[in-house]
Parts: C-alpha cells; structure tokens; sequence
C-alpha cells in the first residue's frame, strides 16, 4: 500500500503546529499581534522549511517589522522547535508573509463594490 504524504509533507505539518503554538504563546514580544502560520513547506531534505504567516490587522510596513521580529527571534524559535519534535537535523527557517488572505479581501471587496448599473445593464444586453 503506497504512503498517502511524504514523510517532508508528515514533518511540515507537525513543524506548523508546533510553530503555531510557539509564536502565539512563547514569544512575548508586545508589537506582534495575532499571528497565523498558514503553512510550512519544507525542500525534500529537510534542511529549508518556508513559514507562511499571516498577522491580523497589520499594514504592509508592520509586517516587515514582524519579519525582523522573527529573524531575531530564530535561535529562540529553533531550539524551542527541537525539544518540540523529534527530528535529527532542524531545517532552516525562513519567515515568508502570505499575502492570500489579503488578496482574497481585496478580491472580495472589489466584487461587493459593483455596481448595480453595471449588472443591470448587461442584463439589457443579454
């Protein structure tokens, strides 16, 4: 019987959970808000793991300021991470900011914004 996920695919999900609960609940630094892990990718040997988060409410400019925040906060975040799980060689970690969620909203809003002149008159046309 073939795997279902890899075993890079079983550790990133691991390694996102564990993350998630390490940067909401060990990192007490005042200037991060909510912080969102929305995923963890990791290369296929293990030594590069991709953060995506997301951080409610913030601007643009704020969240390169949590990036430094988290480059900072590595040595912290790894050695944390490694009492957490059970792995030989911890990869490296590289925060990244998902901007989907943002994407999504202004996707959203821009839809809501229509203007019903316009619908009525493709209709007409139709």
């Amino acid at each position: 019987m073939p795997r279902e996920f890899s075993r890079s695919q079983r550790v990133a999900s691991q390694m996102q959970r564990e993350l998630a609960i390490i940067l909401q609940s060990e990192i007490k630094d005042p200037r991060l808000g909510f912080i969102t892990v929305n995923e963890v990718e990791l290369s296929r040997d293990l030594s590069v793991a991709k953060v995506y988060f997301t951080v409610l409410g913030k601007a643009h400019d704020q969240v390169e300021q949590d990036r430094e925040i988290f480059a900072r906060s590595i040595p912290f975040i790894r050695r944390e991470l490694g009492k957490r799980m059970r792995i030989r060689v911890l990869p490296e970690l590289r925060f990244i900011h998902d901007e989907s969620i943002d994407q999504g909203m202004r996707i959203d809003r821009l839809l809501r914004e229509r203007t019903p002149e316009a619908d009525e008159s493709r209709e007409d046309s139709e």
